[in-house]
């Protein structure tokens, strides 16, 4: 009896659980050690909601181990206006600002985390498709000009390449009425001229813009380029820059409706598959996506709604600007407001997770009289 399928997915679950583990910590631990540094007592830290699995008392702390393990938080002493009694190590009774510092590094060390982990991503080797050829597409300048599947390009207009990536971002920026290309094919170099056609594509927010284009798809070919140490610190500043950028013209262009939420949207179902698909490629690729999740995860915990942190930071600087903080009574209106968002947001992406993934027709099969 092969026995490997079963022993594979309960990898792909553990591997899955100590990511989602360490992003939670890493979040939690900011809110945490701040509060710690500023005075104020932490009643609890937990991963995970639901039961309780195993629990430890440590310096004054409950820290807690739950069954279900898609999340976390930091219980503070005093951390709900109601209960706040004023005393001197409860939340509320610390001024704005050091409460929004409390609220800030939950996502800061997030931020941390993701420029960590892609500085040794570049170190280690950072993956991306190979410079060749896999394709020439029929009737574009590529075939023209005599490019061939398997030629692999070592320099445009004398600027070097190394990867996928390079061929791209060269060709697009590129604003020469002619292309001069270096290849080589099977091992000889060659020198070609292209002449681009500029198209309007949909770019990944779904909007229609003029790119220049030559007609070639990559192979599949992957490769890693390893960097020295400050070299590749620069490089994962960058690198997270991109993500940050990208990620926040996402969450726009999804809002104005021209980038479809449900098709660019996942949750931990997708998650799950795409930590999995890194996993099997190798421990840099898996350290690449843990980055670019963590990142993310930063990016969506500022967004100014009630319970996420950028809710709570948006109350905090309204409370600094009129010397006071809002009515409890409109307080509880906004966190009921933000609770049913962030309900209706997490059923909407667990709902396009079942449908990406095909878990609805699966669970429809198993239907009495399906």
């Amino acid at each position: 009896m092969d026995l490997s399928p079963l022993f594979g997915s309960i990898k792909d679950v553990l591997v899955f659980l100590a990511v989602l583990s360490v992003l939670i910590v890493v979040h939690e631990w900011g809110h945490f050690i701040t509060a710690k540094k500023l005075g104020v007592r932490v009643e609890r830290f937990s991963l995970g909601f639901g039961p309780k699995l195993f629990s430890k008392i440590i310096d004054g702390t409950e820290f807690l181990l739950c069954l279900i393990p898609l999340g976390g938080y930091v219980k503070m002493a005093g951390d709900e206006r109601l209960e706040c009694k004023g005393q001197p190590e409860e939340f509320y009774s610390k001024p704005p600002g050091h409460r929004a510092l409390i609220v800030l590094n939950g996502p800061l060390v997030n931020f941390i985390l993701a420029y960590v982990a892609l500085t040794f991503v570049f170190v280690l080797g950072y993956p991306d498709l190979s410079s060749n050829i896999g394709e020439v597409m029929k009737d574009y300048p590529a075939e023209t000009a005599g490019l061939m599947a398997g030629d692999q390009i070592i320099r445009i207009e004398h600027r070097p390449i190394e990867n996928w990536t390079d061929v791209q971002k060269t060709i697009a920026v590129s604003r020469e009425p002619q292309l001069d290309v270096d290849i080589l094919r099977d091992g000889q170099p060659l020198n070609l001229t292209i002449i681009p056609k500029v198209e309007k594509i949909k770019n990944i927010f779904g909007q229609m813009q003029q790119t220049r284009m030559v007609g070639i798809r990559p192979a599949k070919d992957i490769i890693v380029h390893k960097y020295p140490f400050f070299v590749s610190v620069k490089k994962a500043g960058e690198k997270l820059y991109e993500i940050t950028t990208m990620t926040y013209q996402a969450i726009f262009h999804m809002l104005t409706g021209s980038m479809s939420a449900k098709e660019n949207m996942t949750g931990p179902i997708g998650i799950f598959y795409i930590i999995k698909t890194a996993a099997d490629m190798g421990f840099s690729h898996l350290l690449y996506i843990l980055g670019v999740i963590s990142a993310s995860l930063a990016i969506f915990n500022l967004l100014p709604v009630i319970p996420l942190d950028g809710g709570h930071l948006f109350l905090l600087g309204v409370e600094r600007i009129r010397g006071k903080a809002l009515s409890e009574k409109v307080d509880l209106a906004i966190a009921k407001i933000g609770f049913s968002l962030i309900i209706c947001l997490a059923l909407f992406v667990f709902y396009s997770d079942f449908v990406r993934f095909g878990w609805i027709d699966a669970i429809m099969k198993l239907l009495p009289g399906k």
